[in-house]
């Protein structure tokens, strides 16, 4: 797959643990040019050694619950590009305190802070950047099987990635016309910073890798590789979906 002509912006980039990292390096290997978007000022310093290293065109702050500030993502996109190909949603957050109390004690602040970050933010960049999507633009979010089965401590980030692919779906119906695509990747679990935060993960993990058909867990460039096929013209005809790269547990009935 040759990505020499697309113009991509990746947000979320975090540190070399992001799934964001291991697909702005399957993109760099495939000849994209790239920009980054990272959400807080205190990831600059992670930030910067990576976008200097995949020679990225443009790094910047991009709070996405701030329209001004994706507004500011849309000046420097057309101010270096014009328009560009494609767009990797890669943020979620949810506060740390939700992740450690039953489900129905959560918080109201903490329950719109989490969906707004984890996907309504996906349907402001698409209101906003629009204007600068080329013609076969494709764009991809981050998803995981907690949005379809119960996975205890995960609590408040389930609901939102239920809501990011319902939100898929109905952009990918909606933006369909004007050639837009919109496809989100089902990853299983990765020890990412975000990760981090749920209890017992790495047990968790183990046990992923003890029950998936491919006894394995899956890794940032097994998401890089799907991204990249998703972002390019071989998916042409491919939208409004869900794709798995999980080794195989999501078929798994234990």
């Amino acid at each position: 797959m040759d990505l020499k002509n697309k113009k991509i912006v990746v947000l979320g980039l975090a540190n070399k643990r992001s799934i964001a990292w291991g697909i702005l390096q399957n993109l760099k290997a495939r000849g994209a040019t790239i920009g980054i978007c990272y959400f807080h000022q205190s990831n600059l310093k992670r930030v910067k050694p990576l976008a200097e290293e995949i020679e990225a065109d443009f790094y910047i702050e991009a709070d996405v619950t701030k329209t001004e500030e994706i507004e500011n993502l849309h000046n420097v996109i057309k101010e270096k590009w014009g328009t560009f190909d494609g767009l990797v949603h890669s943020i979620a957050f949810s506060p740390s305190e939700e992740f450690n109390k039953r489900f129905h004690e959560c918080s109201k602040k903490g329950f719109f802070e989490t969906l707004d970050i984890s996907a309504f933010s996906l349907v402001s960049l698409c209101q906003v950047l629009k204007p600068l999507f080329s013609n076969n633009f494709s764009i991809i979010s981050m998803t995981y099987y907690g949005s379809k089965k119960v996975l205890p401590g995960y609590n408040l980030m389930g609901v939102a990635k239920a809501a990011l692919e319902s939100i898929t779906m109905y952009l990918a119906h909606d933006l369909g016309r004007d050639g837009i695509r919109v496809n989100a990747i089902s990853a299983g679990p990765i020890k990412t910073l975000a990760a981090v935060g749920i209890p017992n993960f790495s047990t968790f993990l183990d046990n992923i890798k003890d029950h998936s058909p491919l006894k394995k867990n899956v890794t940032i460039q097994d998401v890089g590789n799907l991204a990249s096929f998703l972002l390019s013209d071989n998916s042409s005809s491919i939208t409004g979906q869900v794709h798995y790269v999980d080794a195989g547990i999501s078929i798994v009935t234990k």
